[in-house]
C-alpha cells in the first residue's frame, strides 16, 4: 500500500509539473531531489540509488548540456526533420508569412489570455462615421430598389451611381488628404452592411473599390508619384476602379496564372521606353464593364535581362487605364441573383512602361505577397459583411412574420418545428454579429489577420448560407413569389456569390484556415522550419527542446481539463457564463495537443490529407467565433436579454467543436492512435450537446419580442421608408401588432368559439363592435391591424404581359451568354 501510494504521489506530482509547464531544468532538478529523498528514507536501497544515478544521470546531463545535446541528438534529429520537411514554394512561402496573427494564436496554443480579449477595445464609430452611416447611407437606401435592379434594370440606377461618386463611397478607405473619407475598418464594415440589408447589388458595388483593388494596393505599395495622380481621382469618382486576378484556369489558385508579360522596349506616347508586353485574360472581374482603370495581376518575365539576373520574374501588379489600346473590356457576366457589374477583360500585347507597375520597378515579381496581404481586408470585412446583413435581415423579418402570420389559430413562431429553425437564425445572427465587430476591428488595431480573415470568410459566408435557408423554410410561400415585397428572395439566389468569391469557401476551409494557422500560429513550428532550412543546429535545438516540452504540457492540460470537467481552467468572470470559458480552454488544449500529434505523425503529408486538417481548422474556426460571442456580450454590457443567443450560440460552437474532433479521431491514421487521442480529449466521454429545445424556444420568443436585445443583434439594418417599402411594411405591421395583439387574441377567441355573426373578418369585427366585444376604438385598430397584416403577408401579382421579355427588358440572348 506504501509503494502504491509513492507511485501515485509521484505521478500527481509530475502531471502537476508538466499541467504548469515548468522547464527542464526543474524537471530535472525534481527528479534529482526524488532520488536524494528516496535514499536517505530508505525507500531507495543502495542498489536502487546506484542504478537511478547510473540510468538517470547521462541522459539528464546530455539534455541540460547544449553542447552535448546538440551533438549528441539534435544534429542527428535535424537530418531526419529536413527529410520529412514538405516542400515550401515560393508563392506559399510568401502566403505564409503575409499578414498578422492575432487572437487566434492564443486559442491555437492551448492557454488563451481571455483578459486581454476581453480588454481589447473593439472600434467605436466616430461622430463622422455615424453620421455617414444615419444619413448619406439611409438616402442610398431609399434609391435602391432590388428587385429592380435585378429584374429589369440589371443595374443600379444612373441617379444612384451618380450619389455613389458624389458622397465618396468608391474612398472610404483612401486617406483625407487625398479627398478620401479614410474610414475605420468597422465603419466600411458597417456601410457595406447596411447598404447589403437593403441591395446587394449595391453593397457590391461599393466593397470592391474599397477592398482589393488599385487603392487597397496603391495605398499600402504606390509610388508618391502613383498615389498623388490616382488616389484623388478614385476619391471623387472620376475614376472607376477594378482589380482583374482570377481568369478562365485561375480561381483560388490565383498563383498559376497564365497572364503574363514580357520586359522588352517599346513605343509610349511618341518615345521609345523600356517596358513590359502584355497577354491576359480574366474572368469574374466586379466593376470591370464600368471600369476606367484596372489593376492587372499577371507573371512578368525578363528572357533578355533588361532588369537583372532572373528571367522569371514573378507575379507583378500594374495599374491600366481602361481605353489604353489593346485592352478589351466592357462585355458583362450576369451573376446569380445579383445585377452588379462584373465581366471579363482581355488583353493582347498591350504595352505599358514599367512605372505603371505598382510600386514602380521595385516592386517588380512581388505582386503575390502584395495580394495575399491586401486579400485578408476582403475576407476580413466586405463578406463577413455582406453575411451578416443579410443574416440581419433573415433574423428581423423572420422574427416579426413568425408572430404576424398564422396557422391553426396561433401564431408560426409558436409551432416548435418553426423554433427550431428560428433558434438557428437568431443564435447564428448573434454569432456573425459578434465575429463581424471583432474582426472589422482587428485592423483598426493595425492587424491584418490572415488566419481569422479565413476563418471570417468561410464561417460567416457558410452560416448565411443556412440561415438564409431558414428563412426561406419560415416564409415559405411567401418567400418564393419574385417581387417588390420579397425581402429574401435575392440573398437567397446570391449566396453561391458570397460562396465563391475571394476563394472558394471548400479550398478555404480545406487549405488555408488550418494550413495557415498550424504553421503561423504555432510558437515553434515555422521557426523550426526556417532552422532546418537554414541548417542552424543550435536553433533547432533550442526551438526542439521548448517544443516538445510544450507538447507535453498541452497533452497533460487537455487529459486533466477533461477528467476535471475543465474545472482547473480559468475564467475571467462568474456567473452563468464562466463554465462557458472555462470549456473553451479545455478545447485550446485539446486542439493544441492533437496539432502537434497530428504533425509529428503525417509530417508533410497532413497538408494533402485535407478532410483531416480541415477538421481542425473546423476547431480553431469555432474558438473564435465562440470567443467572439463572449466578447461581444461583455462588450453589450451583458444584457440578461442577450443570454439565450449567447448560450445557443457558445453550446452550438461546443458541439461543433466535438463533431470536429470526433471526426478527426474517427479517421486519423492507425485505429489505436486515434483511439488513444480520442480518450485524452474526451476521457469521461462525449460531454458536449447540442442546444437544447427548451433554449432554443427561448431564443424563438425574444425573436419575437421588440426590444433591446433584438435591436442591437440588428443594428445598422436598412428598415425601409414606410408602409410602401417591403422591410417597412414589415416593421409598421409588428410595431402595430405589439400594440392591439391582446385586443386581436380577444376578437379571434370570441370567433373561434363561435359568439360573433358573420362569415368575413369586417362582418365579425362588426358584431364584435356591436356585442360590446371590443370598443369602437379598438375595433378601429384591430381592423386598421389586419389591413397592414394582409398587405405583410401578401405576395407580387403581375399581369403576364409584365413577365413578357416585352415587359421586363430584353432578355440575354443565347450567343450573348455562350
Amino acid at each position: 500500500m506504501t509503494t502504491l501510494a509513492v507511485i501515485l504521489l509521484l505521478l500527481a506530482g509530475a502531471l502537476a509539473l508538466a499541467f504548469v509547464g515548468v522547464p527542464l531544468i526543474v524537471w530535472t532538478v525534481a527528479l534529482a531531489a526524488l532520488v536524494a529523498v528516496g535514499a536517505a528514507t530508505g525507500v531507495l536501497g543502495s542498489v536502487a540509488t546506484a542504478a537511478a544515478v547510473v540510468l538517470l544521470g547521462p541522459p539528464a546531463l546530455v539534455l541540460n548540456v547544449p553542447a552535448l545535446r546538440r551533438q549528441l541528438l539534435s544534429a542527428r534529429l535535424l537530418t531526419i526533420f529536413r527529410r520529412v520537411l514538405p516542400p515550401v514554394s515560393q508563392t506559399e512561402r510568401e502566403a505564409l508569412e503575409a499578414g498578422d496573427t492575432w487572437w487566434e494564436t492564443d486559442l491555437f496554443r492551448g492557454r488563451p489570455d481571455w483578459q486581454r480579449l476581453l480588454e481589447t477595445r473593439v472600434t467605436e464609430l466616430s461622430a463622422e462615421e455615424r453620421s455617414f452611416i444615419d444619413n448619406e447611407v439611409e438616402t442610398l437606401c431609399a434609391m435602391l430598389d432590388e428587385d429592380r435592379i435585378v429584374r429589369e434594370d440589371r443595374d443600379l440606377s444612373p441617379a444612384a451611381w451618380d450619389y455613389l461618386r458624389r458622397e465618396r463611397f468608391f474612398s472610404l478607405i483612401i486617406p483625407r488628404r487625398y479627398g478620401g473619407r479614410e474610414f475605420s475598418s468597422l465603419a466600411q464594415s458597417t456601410v457595406v452592411a447596411k447598404i447589403s440589408t437593403r441591395s446587394l447589388s449595391a453593397a457590391v458595388t461599393v466593397m470592391v473599390p474599397n477592398s482589393l483593388g488599385p487603392g487597397e494596393l496603391l495605398l499600402k505599395y504606390g509610388t508618391e508619384a502613383q498615389k498623388d495622380y490616382w488616389l484623388p481621382r478614385l476619391a471623387d469618382g472620376r475614376e472607376i476602379p477594378c482589380f482583374a486576378l482570377t481568369g478562365p484556369d485561375v480561381g483560388s489558385d490565383a498563383g498559376s496564372m497564365p497572364d503574363y508579360g514580357v520586359v522588352c522596349r517599346g513605343e509610349h506616347e511618341g518615345r521609345e521606353v523600356l517596358g513590359i508586353r502584355l497577354n491576359f485574360s480574366k474572368r469574374y472581374i466586379t466593376l470591370a464593364p464600368v471600369a476606367t482603370v484596372l489593376g492587372l495581376a499577371f507573371r512578368l518575365h525578363d528572357p533578355d535581362h533588361l532588369l537583372g539576373e532572373r528571367a522569371d520574374i514573378g507575379i507583378t501588379c500594374a495599374l491600366i487605364p481602361a481605353d489604353h489600346p489593346g485592352v478589351r473590356i466592357g462585355q458583362r457576366h450576369f451573376p446569380m441573383g445579383l445585377a452588379f457589374m462584373n465581366g471579363p477583360i482581355e488583353g493582347e500585347d498591350v504595352f505599358i512602361p514599367l512605372d505603371w507597375i505598382i510600386g514602380g520597378q521595385t516592386m517588380a515579381g512581388r505582386g503575390w505577397r502584395m495580394l495575399v496581404e491586401c486579400l485578408s481586408v476582403g475576407r476580413a470585412i466586405s463578406l463577413p459583411a455582406l453575411g451578416t446583413a443579410a443574416s440581419k435581415v433573415a433574423y428581423r423579418m423572420t422574427g416579426a412574420y413568425a408572430r404576424i402570420r398564422r396557422q391553426f389559430k396561433l401564431p408560426i413562431g409558436r409551432f416548435e418545428g418553426v423554433q427550431e429553425a428560428m433558434a438557428r437564425i437568431g443564435g447564428g445572427t448573434y454569432t456573425l454579429e459578434a465575429a463581424r465587430v471583432l474582426t472589422a476591428s482587428a485592423g483598426d488595431l493595425g492587424v491584418r489577420p490572415s488566419v481569422v480573415s479565413a476563418i471570417a470568410k468561410y464561417h460567416m459566408t457558410e452560416r448565411m448560407r443556412g440561415i438564409v435557408n431558414d428563412a426561406m423554410d419560415v416564409h415559405a410561400g411567401r418567400a418564393v413569389i419574385f417581387g417588390p415585397r420579397n425581402y429574401l428572395g435575392y440573398a437567397y439566389q446570391a449566396v453561391p456569390v458570397g460562396i465563391t468569391v475571394e476563394g472558394a469557401n471548400i479550398l478555404t476551409r480545406s487549405l488555408m484556415i488550418y494550413g495557415q494557422g498550424a504553421i503561423r500560429c504555432h510558437p515553434y513550428v515555422f521557426d523550426e522550419m526556417e532552422a532546418a532550412r537554414a541548417d542552424d543546429v543550435a536553433a533547432f535545438d533550442r526551438l526542439l527542446f521548448s517544443h516538445l516540452g510544450y507538447t507535453v504540457n498541452r497533452g497533460v492540460r487537455a487529459f486533466l481539463l477533461g477528467l476535471t470537467g475543465a474545472r482547473l481552467a480559468r475564467s475571467p468572470a462568474d456567473g452563468e457564463l464562466a463554465g462557458y470559458y472555462r470549456q473553451l480552454e479545455r478545447m485550446s488544449a485539446a486542439l493544441a495537443f492533437v496539432s502537434d500529434v497530428a504533425m509529428a505523425r503525417l509530417g508533410g503529408d497532413l497538408k494533402r490529407r485535407e478532410r483531416l486538417s480541415a477538421r481542425l481548422g473546423d476547431v480553431l474556426s469555432q474558438l473564435y467565433l465562440a470567443s467572439a460571442v463572449l466578447k461581444y456580450h461583455h462588450d453589450g454590457g451583458r444584457d440578461e436579454a442577450e443570454l439565450p443567443y449567447v448560450r445557443w450560440a457558445l453550446e452550438q460552437a461546443l458541439f461543433e467543436i466535438q463533431r470536429a474532433f470526433e471526426g478527426f479521431f474517427e479517421n486519423f491514421p492507425g485505429r489505436f492512435a486515434g483511439g488513444a487521442l480520442r480518450w485524452l480529449v474526451f476521457p469521461l466521454g462525449r460531454p458536449y450537446r447540442a442546444p437544447a429545445d427548451r433554449l432554443g424556444s427561448e431564443v424563438a420568443r425574444s425573436m419575437m419580442t421588440a426590444g433591446a436585445a433584438r435591436d442591437r443583434i440588428s443594428a445598422d439594418m436598412y428598415l425601409g421608408d414606410g408602409p410602401e417599402d417591403a422591410i417597412g411594411r414589415m416593421e409598421a405591421t409588428f410595431a402595430l401588432l405589439e400594440r392591439v395583439e391582446p385586443v386581436y387574441e380577444r376578437f379571434l377567441k370570441a370567433a373561434a368559439r363561435g359568439e360573433l355573426d358573420g362569415h368575413t373578418f369586417e362582418a365579425r369585427l362588426e358584431s364584435a363592435r356591436a356585442q360590446g366585444v371590443l370598443g369602437a376604438e379598438e375595433a378601429a385598430l384591430v381592423a386598421e391591424y389586419e389591413a397592414l397584416r394582409r398587405e405583410a403577408i401578401a405576395t407580387d401579382v403581375f399581369e403576364p404581359s409584365t413577365l413578357s421579355p416585352a415587359g421586363a427588358g430584353e432578355a440575354p440572348r443565347r450567343a450573348d451568354v455562350a
